[in-house]
């Protein structure tokens, strides 16, 4: 009986449907035992020693480095339970021939949401206005609204089209740059398709919605703040590597970026002394993004349903991340 090592905390409730999903099929359940091994603080050998028995995983936030894949006679799939796969060493895991899945159609909404009621809370303050009411000050301040502003969205993939009507149904223009945008999508949903440098002139709200690789890594840096329109804010909830932190920190106490939400840091979890967290116009969340019920129960099932259709023979379409291995994989 193959088994399937789960190791974020978020899917080990007996009850989750990605048990019985996995069970029904064949396969024998083990939770990961270490906890320093789902936040991705293990060590090497942490790593490998929770893994060592798992012919298949459900990873969370680990980092499954060429070390610790070399480590892993057994091991056949990576399932990310997720989109991120900045954590995989793609390059290891296929020359090793081992699918790195993701689970695209699981949680793209419940990021779009989380991007909405981080604009929302700093557009209207609600964070800082929180900590003033109940300090014993009722205060009065100027909001930013949203009806008849523009957003800018970096990245029109499946997150970035969800966020995109959302923003159109509260009376926002929404801009995007994208690469590889779906031009018939933009088309239907009045959306403007633009250059970086265009939407970052343009747009009162900037938000994130891209993958990070080496050619996005530190993207948003002092260059780029700069080029944003004076005032308006920033939204992250795809990956903190996007960010040149300092610069954004620069940005946010000269004015120029007038406040940002963030759900993503370059390193996690993030310090309590992070020059972040003592300004007054961030408002910061613990990387929560794709994680409301209903997205949490989806990925657990589309993990486990990637690696129930590898170990059968079958490809997940559009869920592999190395398809190179295509034709060539076997269990």
């Amino acid at each position: 009986m193959p088994t399937v090592l789960v190791t974020p905390p978020a899917f080990y409730a007996p009850t989750r449907p990605l048990h019985a999903v996995l069970r029904d099929a064949g396969f024998d359940v083990r939770l990961a035992e270490n906890p320093r091994v789902p936040s991705g603080t293990s060590s090497v050998e942490e790593t490998i020693a929770e893994w060592i028995d798992a012919d298949a995983v459900i990873a969370g936030g680990e980092f499954a480095t060429a070390e610790v894949i070399a480590g892993l006679p057994r091991l056949r799939v990576i399932a990310r339970a997720g989109v991120g796969y900045d954590r995989v060493d793609i390059e290891a895991a296929t020359s090793r021939g081992i699918p790195v899945t993701i689970t695209p159609n699981a949680n793209h909404e419940c990021v779009a949401e989380h991007t909405l009621a981080l604009l929302f809370a700093v557009a209207r303050s609600i964070a800082h206005l929180d900590r003033e009411m109940r300090e014993g000050r009722w205060i009065s301040k100027e909001l930013v609204p949203l009806r008849g502003r523009t957003i800018g969205l970096v990245g029109l993939g499946r997150i970035g089209r969800s966020v995109a009507p959302r923003c159109r149904a509260l009376g926002m223009k929404v801009l995007a740059h994208d690469e590889y945008a779906n031009e018939d999508f933009a088309r239907e949903n009045e959306i403007e398709l633009v250059s970086l440098d265009d939407l970052l002139a343009s747009s009162d709200f900037v938000s994130l919605h891209c993958p990070l690789d080496a050619s996005t890594e530190k993207m948003f840096n002092a260059e780029r703040f700069a080029r944003m329109k004076a005032g308006s804010l920033f939204i992250n909830t795809a990956r903190g590597g996007l960010v040149d932190e300092p610069a954004l920190v620069a940005a946010l106490e000269s004015g120029h970026v007038a406040g940002a939400g963030l759900d993503v840091y370059d390193v996690e979890p993030l310090a309590a002394d992070h020059a972040l967290s003592k300004l007054e116009n961030v408002v910061l969340c613990p990387h929560l993004g794709g994680a409301d019920t209903t997205s949490l129960e989806n990925m657990g099932v589309e993990s486990a349903e990637n690696i129930i259709r590898l170990h059968r023979g079958e490809w997940p379409e559009g869920a592999v991340v190395n398809d190179s291995l295509r034709g060539t994989y076997f269990w």
